[in-house]
């Protein structure tokens, strides 16, 4: 649907949405999202030219928004590092289908215009308030000392319920 880069570049911004404007290096953003830190680099120069994030070098340096995530489409993100591919003509060139587009260069069309509809839609800020414990990502760490809320599953019914009385 999107490329790798686009959603690379998604993580990054909905990472640093979630740091309340706290300066992150690349190394931190790569880490939390799981991104390779070489690709990502690329991927923030990308952003940092499109004017999405700031850099900062030094000393408590990194990279923050310059937007306010609620003002911030995926759209926009996605459009910054590798555009959705829309059909307007014929891709192969061919004379026979002049503007009319093949069944198949149609619906990847229709599907295109979905997706940038709905990713214009979303803001970023959409992408972290989300209610209960569950965070994009399934939870960016805060910190490298928080641990995730260990996770028990309820008892069946099976292993809660007496053992049956053998029968005579």
């Amino acid at each position: 649907m999107i490329s790798q880069t686009a959603e690379y570049a998604l993580r990054a911004i909905v990472y640093l949405a979630d740091q309340s404007g706290s300066p992150r290096t690349t190394a931190q953003i790569a880490e939390a999202t799981q991104v390779p830190a070489g690709y990502l680099a690329k991927v923030m120069q990308a952003l940092s030219r499109v004017r999405l994030v700031h850099s900062q070098r030094g000393l408590n340096g990194g990279f923050t928004l310059t937007r306010d995530p609620n003002e911030l489409s995926m759209y926009e993100v996605v459009s910054a590092v590798d555009p959705i591919r829309r059909f307007s003509e014929c891709p192969l060139g061919l004379p026979s289908h002049g503007a009319d587009l093949c069944p198949l260069h149609r619906q990847l069309e229709d599907a295109a215009r979905m997706l940038e509809e709905k990713f214009s839609a979303t803001s970023v800020a959409a992408l972290i308030d989300v209610p209960g414990p569950h965070k994009p990502l399934c939870r960016f760490p805060l910190s490298r000392t928080e641990t995730a809320p260990e996770v028990v599953d309820a008892p069946t019914p099976e292993a809660t319920s007496e053992p049956e009385a053998p029968s005579a």
